[in-house]
């Protein structure tokens, strides 16, 4: 096991930037503080070597100017808040409107474009780091003063950690989660179709036409949103998915969440997660983004997993509860573990 540091970058402001490397096991993850960022991940295949599957960046720059959110940590409330506000104990809180009408990512400068402190450490067969971010009362809209704390890490069974927690001193939306798109066949390999998911997951969010919840949770049986049994990522939906499913079982617990599998790899990947939910996005709309060493991001190049509670939540009294405070503290884990065929 090992763990580098190193300068990525300087902002503006002239605050600097660490890029951590950590490997352990056959994996090697590469994390960024402008973001609590995940950068890279190397990931061995069935004929030897490794490839990156994360979609990502060249250089420090591509994260600072970070549009389409690639490996980034999601909050104060990750996905979707309709209407771009949300009443809580009788007083109104309004959000900033960035995604026609609604909020998406807790706004303009949320959790994703901030500088986390951050700090690597080894523990009981693992490599980590902690980043840490203080989000005071009023920022984006959202009440009370939040400590945040993320921790990303690598175990030597070939296990990618994620812990997510949070404090807060007054009632408070809390939904983190980490946004990277991967591709198992490497990050520079082209559309995802020939990926084989399986979700363990019997319902899903209903939205509409802005991607906001509805309120109800469909049964998936003999529909598109069946991924009970493996199935090609977009054979059943040429469009591909930007939806919440529920994650069967008991929230709060660690249970499985998904399982994806590229056949020319020979990569596996399983996700098991606390969180009520996960957010299944294809890479709809990707913009033809320059990505690493040459690549193109396009339409359907990346696929996300993002563990979380369910989209709009704030509004939707029928959704499991999304408000944490000075009596309610915010711990989530999520587990991405890598085998090959």
């Amino acid at each position: 096991m090992k763990i580098d540091k190193k300068v990525f970058g300087i902002l503006s402001n002239g605050k600097k930037v660490y890029l951590y490397t950590l490997r352990a096991g056959d994996l090697q993850l590469c994390l960024s503080s402008l973001g609590a960022t995940w950068t890279s991940l190397l990931v061995p295949a069935r004929k030897g070597g490794k490839s990156d599957v994360l979609l990502g960046f060249s250089g420090f720059d591509g994260y600072v100017h970070n549009g389409p959110f690639l490996g980034v940590t999601v909050g104060r409330f990750a996905n979707r808040i309709g209407g771009s506000g949300f009443s809580l104990n009788g007083v109104q809180y309004r959000l900033d409107d960035n995604d026609g009408g609604n909020t998406l990512h807790s706004g303009y400068r949320a959790f994703d474009k901030m500088l986390w402190k951050s700090e690597a450490y080894e523990e009981s067969g693992g490599v980590f780091v902690r980043f840490k971010l203080d989000s005071p009362d009023g920022e984006g809209g959202f009440p009370g003063n939040l400590k945040a704390a993320v921790t990303y890490g690598l175990s030597k069974s070939n296990e990618l950690i994620a812990r997510y927690e949070a404090k807060a001193d007054a009632p408070t939306p809390v939904n983190l989660t980490n946004h990277a798109y991967f591709n198992l066949a490497g990050e520079e390999s082209g559309p995802i179709h020939a990926h084989e998911l399986r979700l363990h997951s019997s319902s899903y969010v209903e939205i509409d036409d802005t991607l906001i919840p509805t309120g109800r949770l469909i049964p998936v049986r003999d529909s598109p949103f069946d991924f009970r049994e493996p199935k090609p990522v977009m054979r059943d939906r040429e469009e591909g998915y930007d939806h919440c499913f529920t994650v069967d079982g008991d929230p709060g617990k660690l249970r499985p969440c998904a399982e994806v599998f590229e056949p020319g790899s020979g990569r596996t990947m399983k996700v098991f997660t606390t969180q009520p939910g996960v957010q299944f996005y294809t890479g709809n709309m990707l913009p033809g983004t320059p990505g690493k060493a040459g690549s193109v991001y396009g339409r359907h190049t990346g696929f996300c997993l993002e563990t979380q509670h369910f989209p709009d939540t704030p509004n939707q009294p029928g959704f499991p509860p999304c408000i944490f405070g000075p009596e309610r503290d915010y711990s989530e884990k999520s587990v991405f573990t890598f085998f090959i065929d």
